[in-house]
């Protein structure tokens, strides 16, 4: 007599062994098409899960339901390789880990459409199938918008275009390919979004080089892939870590972990019972930000909205403990062809206060030199003990100074809202993307910039 329990569990095993085939055929198929993909292809494992919703990875491993991915490879080998391809692009383009303060659904739709794109755009046997009317429809409104269908440039572009709910649900329905429940990890769990995102981004970078070192032959089938690789590989900059350009050493009363010696510590107490050899420094020196100033354009041509978002972007990273002294001596500048406020800022607590009852003033023409000489005429004062540097947030369009002043400066643009034909030499760039500003935040961020270059660098570095 057979074992209903045992059959059963024979049953599944079969059930997971022929899956595990379904899918090991896919990742191979792929890779003989797209072989600049064999290390991502090779990067997930499998996992059969009865309470998954179809299909689903965390960026470790492809969870998928047995039942629902026998009849999709019921359908034939393309909606499968199309289903495997489109988790990989997911994890190679970061959508697990930069959804950041954005609505979460809006989210999961644009990273389906960029996905989704770069499969339609790919002309590829094992991944063609015809493109609908629909899908046709909504990529031309967004490359009447954008250059290339990267996540983040949908996700705005949705949100300035507004589909009605209807619309929402029926590109959600067209777009949907896999479950994104699984993309925030567990606490507690050894799989951890840093490990992840390095690991995809090392993965991406290895991916770039392998393309551009098959050049030609590959035809212009992988050209919307190389787009996007290309755009999220460009070089990124952590603000805290720009910012320190500005900051100065000094030493501050706290233990100094990083020159303890725990050997001659442990040793002290092993030879001797309760007596060290030697206890850690009371005193650490550290490189923070204590005189800096923030000018601010205020004229006809920045604005307001976008003034407001970079000053809280950069008070954001500015109030983290680490990158600012308990004290400091920040001063913020308004001016547009002459000084319309200016307001100094000692510790967090008037920063706060300053951001809530913050207001732009001017609207005149734009002329850089005013600011320039107020702070100059600050520093021959007195007022900064070390002043290091100076953010202007402008779209570049006034009448720049010719000296360079004693401290570093760097313009602040916004990408495609600004001109940098004049800006000095002896300059810095900053130049942000729209969306890094404009996004709904639920209060203070880490923040980024999304891109940097020194002098008349003609390449911008955007993230």
């Amino acid at each position: 007599m057979i074992d209903p329990v045992r059959h059963r569990q024979l049953e599944e095993l079969n059930m997971v062994e022929i899956c595990v085939r379904i899918l090991s055929n896919a990742r191979n198929e792929l890779y003989l098409n797209m072989r600049y993909l064999d290390l991502s292809l090779s990067a997930l494992a499998y996992e059969a899960d009865p309470s998954c919703r179809g299909l689903a990875t965390d960026g470790f491993t492809l969870f998928y339901h047995p039942d629902y991915l026998c009849d999709l490879f019921s359908h034939g080998r393309v909606p499968v390789n199309r289903a495997y391809l489109h988790m990989v692009l997911h994890c190679l383009f970061c959508h697990m880990d930069t959804r950041g303060k954005r609505d979460e659904s809006d989210w999961d739709l644009a990273c389906d459409i960029a996905a989704e794109a770069v499969i339609d755009g790919l002309y590829l046997s094992c991944v063609h199938r015809p493109v609908s009317l629909f899908r046709r429809d909504w990529y031309g409104r967004f490359k009447k918008r954008l250059s290339v269908l990267n996540a983040e440039g949908v996700y705005h572009a949705l949100r300035e275009m507004a589909p009605t709910e209807k619309q929402k649900e029926r590109l959600a329905a067209e777009f949907l390919v896999d479950d994104h429940s699984r993309w925030d990890l567990p606490e507690n769990s050894p799989k951890t979004a840093a490990v992840r995102q390095d690991l995809w981004n090392d993965n991406r970078n290895r991916m770039q080089t392998e393309m551009e070192t098959m050049g030609s032959g590959q035809g212009g089938d992988s050209d919307s892939l190389m787009e996007q690789v290309r755009v999220e590989n460009r070089e990124r900059y952590d603000y805290k870590r720009f910012l320190r350009k500005f900051s100065v050493l000094r030493e501050e009363i706290r233990v100094d972990m990083d020159s303890f010696d725990y050997g001659y510590y442990t040793y002290g107490l092993s030879l001797y019972g309760n007596m060290p050899l030697i206890e850690p420094l009371e005193s650490k020196e550290i490189s923070r930000i204590e005189d800096f100033v923030i000018v601010i354009d205020t004229s006809m041509s920045c604005s307001g909205e976008l003034v407001k978002r970079f000053l809280e972007e950069t008070y954001d990273v500015l109030c983290e403990s680490e990158s600012y002294f308990r004290k400091t001596n920040i001063h913020i500048i308004q001016c547009d062809d002459r000084i319309r406020e200016e307001k100094t800022v000692t510790c967090r607590e008037e920063m706060e206060a300053y951001m809530a009852g913050f207001t732009i003033s001017g609207y005149g023409g734009t002329d850089f030199r005013p600011a320039f000489e107020y702070v100059n005429g600050l520093v021959r004062q007195g007022a900064f003990k070390h002043l290091r540097g100076l953010l202007y947030f402008t779209d570049g369009e006034g009448i720049y100074p010719v000296k360079r002043p004693v401290y570093d400066t760097a313009f602040v643009f916004v990408k495609d809202q600004y001109t940098d034909i004049s800006v000095p030499a002896w300059a810095m760039k900053v130049i942000l993307e729209p969306g890094q500003i404009t996004e709904e935040r639920s209060g203070p961020q880490p923040g980024r910039i999304p891109g940097l270059s020194d002098g008349h660098k003609t390449e911008e570095q955007s993230l």
